[in-house]
């Protein structure tokens, strides 16, 4: 490399603009430098001369890898030498902690996808911070890998939320969530006055070292654990979730004009003499699509798939953009919804309402009777949907063909019995090429006025729910492989293959259900549990099976790869139809009105930017999906807990849905799940049998197994970890 044409030294020379425009070249040369096979772990001095780095530029080229070392990009050893984490026995990552202090590292290297860390390896790192990792000792078939932290590169939590444990002096605080291991102590003046036992957030103050508590003061009283309104502030703190929009972005969505000008009514699409209709839940407020249908041919349906122009309104680096792009997804808590958007955005113009023009993205896709899309047509449109309908009127009409809604709805019943069929051809496609439904059993806690639970009730899927998942499946798989075949960058949903590993163990675990994974369980296809499941389908062990099944599966997530969807068995799949709720949808939405005004193709650099970007909104979209899933988790099972809190002494019937060598978990009708532990099975020694998971009594050789029916009494309710302690009334 020549020195005077060196780029190293024109990207360190103007390194600081560069990251404010938003240049990270010369971090991704390095690594790039880094990766490459002929590569040797060089000190500070060889690496410039490598580089062709001048000697008036290394503070600022120093300045650079320091910044690598703590993002974990690279690490230098105890000799001074720089190189790739992973070349060099180490690993970077997230912890996962565990209430009895180990836990365990998750990370993105090709081999070694998590790494178990012993309590006395710690080095006082906490959950969720990202770590540098030393793998001692290599995964094998029988254990995880295993090693020790070095360095914590960045401190995960900083704000903790638990409960105020107060003593005369000082106190502590008991964090919510038990993979933070450590109680945090907090000096007598930096209490803010809370009260013992009330909810409160915590700010870290010092960290742990030589095995003492971190250190910290509240900066914030939620109240007491018994209101409602507190737990579920607790929670939203804990996810480190947004109640509230700021200003400016409400100022931006109040501003935004809520006619539709002539000039963009001109250039669009319209498509408001075609019949379509919204179908959603009865308390849904975002209608964010539509869908229409038609014949045009016998055999061929026109599908529409008609989807609010959110694009149009929320501009790209707005603040409403980068708000929404903050929050990455909606969250449906158990009593309210934390909205990616504003509702004057979502409920309002945004929202297609009956009767009303509004923007739209659609997608018209003509279907034959084998559930192929022989042709499709992406455009921007303007619409007017006939008629707001719920997913339980259109099912009425198409299961029992109730009169007095057909009546009602007799310029569309027409289409909900044309929507049936198709909906049944596309399942019955994707059932034939081997897509996995899990079909769980779903509840819905009843809250009154003031957040108190009330009724647990079951919510059942019913006909025109799976209609609109079948059309909205269609859809994206319509728009993701449009895209591919452009090779334009794009955001694609994924589902990788499942680990070997996993599904071997799985295997071993149905086997004694008189159950086996047929073929390679190194190449395991979707089909095969698709069977699997049908086979179990109406057995006591079913639902085990499939509990057990998904936990064998890898995780959905965005990525710009098109890695193909597993659980699918789709090719090519993407998130298009709900922009109002996911940031992905938005991106991608952003990408087709690109490419529809563009009508080219982009230029290598264009490429490469967009594909850093989409990368980026990938990678945070997932974080804060899993974030949205614990949260509206946690709030369910706390209502849950309260009600059942109620109720002690109170006697249930159950199923068994696991067996443990420290009890039972038995699930109720009402879809809560409690513990009945070995200790308090009184009436006999019951020895536990892993291959079989069941528990059998010395003397009286009853046995208790997976989907055995019980009856049982609850005893008692922990608050704190939401746990029930059921003991049994009777056997079978």
């Amino acid at each position: 490399m020549n020195r005077t044409d060196s780029r190293f030294g024109v990207f360190v020379n103007n390194y600081i603009m560069r990251t404010k425009r938003g240049g990270t070249n010369i971090k991704e040369t390095i690594v790039s430098f880094m990766k490459e096979q002929a590569y040797r772990p060089l000190l500070l001095e060889e690496l410039m001369e490598e580089l062709n780095i001048d000697q008036d530029q290394k503070k600022m080229f120093k300045k650079i890898l320091e910044e690598m070392e703590k993002d974990g990009q690279i690490m230098r050893n105890r000799h001074q030498r720089y190189g790739i984490p992973e070349k060099m026995g180490y690993m970077t990552g997230r912890l996962i902690g565990h209430w009895k202090g180990y836990g365990f590292v998750d990370s993105d290297h090709p081999d070694i996808s998590s790494v178990y860390i012993p309590a006395n390896m710690m080095k006082g790192a906490l959950h969720q911070d990202f770590v540098l990792v030393k793998v001692k000792y290599e995964p094998t078939e029988d254990y995880k890998a295993e090693g020790e932290i070095v360095s914590i590169l960045k401190r995960g939590l900083v704000e903790v939320v638990g409960t105020y444990e107060k003593s005369k002096q000082h106190g502590f605080c008991v964090p919510d969530d038990q993979r933070f291991h450590a109680d945090i102590f907090i000096p007598g003046k930096q209490n803010l006055k809370a009260a013992n036992g009330h909810k409160i957030v915590c700010k870290i103050t010092s960290w742990p070292e030589n095995r003492r508590n971190p250190e910290g003061k509240i900066i914030e009283v939620l109240g007491d654990p018994k209101q409602p309104e507190t737990d579920m502030k607790a929670i939203i703190k804990k996810h480190q979730l947004s109640e509230v929009f700021p200003k400016k972005v409400l100022k931006e969505a109040e501003n935004i004009p809520l006619e539709i000008s002539d000039k963009e009514m001109k250039r669009r699409r319209d498509l408001r003499n075609l019949r379509m209709v919204t179908i959603d839940g009865a308390d849904a407020k975002d209608l964010d699509d539509a869908v229409s249908i038609e014949k045009v041919k016998d055999d061929v349906y026109r599908l529409g798939v008609h989807i609010a122009d959110v694009a149009n309104y929320v501009r790209s680096g707005s603040g409403l953009d980068k708000e929404a792009h903050k929050r990455a997804t909606s969250v449906y808590l158990v009593d309210r919804v934390l909205p990616m958007l504003p509702p004057q955005l979502s409920n309002g113009i945004c929202s297609l309402n009956p009767q009303v023009d509004r923007l739209a993205l659609s997608v018209l896709m003509d279907i034959n009777k084998d559930g192929k899309v022989l042709h499709h047509e992406i455009l921007e449109s303007i619409i007017q949907t006939d008629a707001r309908m719920i997913y339980e009127d259109v099912s009425d009409i198409v299961e029992n063909e109730d009169k007095a809604l057909m009546e009602k709805y007799k310029k569309l019943s027409e289409d909900f019995f044309m929507m049936k069929e198709l909906s049944e051809i596309l399942r019955s496609k994707r059932q034939e090429r081997g897509a996995i439904d899990f079909d769980f059993p779903e509840s819905k806690v009843v809250l009154d006025d003031e957040g108190y639970p009330v009724d647990i009730v079951p919510e059942v899927r019913r006909t025109a729910n799976r209609m609109i998942e079948e059309f909205m499946l269609a859809c994206n798989e319509t728009i993701a492989e449009h895209f591919y075949w452009l090779k334009h960058p794009f955001i694609y949903r994924v589902h990788e293959d499942p680990d070997p590993e996993k599904m071997m163990r799985f295997n071993q675990f149905i086997f004694h259900f008189g159950y086996t994974l047929k073929g390679k369980q190194s190449e395991v296809h979707p089909k095969t549990l698709q069977l699997l499941l049908k086979e179990v389908e109406d057995k006591k062990e079913g639902k085990v099976i499939n509990t057990m099944m998904l936990r064998s599966l890898k995780k959905a997530r965005y990525t710009t790869d098109p890695l193909g969807h597993y659980g699918l068995a789709a090719t090519y799949y993407s998130h298009f139809t709900s922009p109002i709720r996911r940031y992905p949808d938005l991106a991608i939405h952003r990408i087709i009105k690109n490419h529809l005004h563009r009508g080219k193709a982009m230029e290598e650099s264009e490429d490469k930017k967009m594909i850093s970007r989409l990368e980026e909104t990938a990678r945070h979209a997932s974080e804060m999906e899993r974030s949205a899933e614990e949260a509206e988790r946690e709030s369910v099972d706390m209502k849950k807990t309260i009600y059942m809190s109620e109720r002690i002494g109170q006697e249930f019937d159950g199923l068994i849905s696991s067996v443990t060598s420290f009890g039972i978990f038995i699930e109720l009708e009402n879809s809560v799940e409690g513990l009945v532990r070995l200790s308090d099975m009184d009436d006999d020694y019951y020895q536990y049998d892993p291959d079989h998971l069941k528990l059998t009594g010395e003397r009286t050789k009853k046995t208790y197994t997976i989907g055995d029916a019980v009856k049982v009494r609850i005893d008692d309710v922990n608050m704190m970890q939401r746990e029930i302690n059921f003991s049994l009334i009777e056997g079978r």
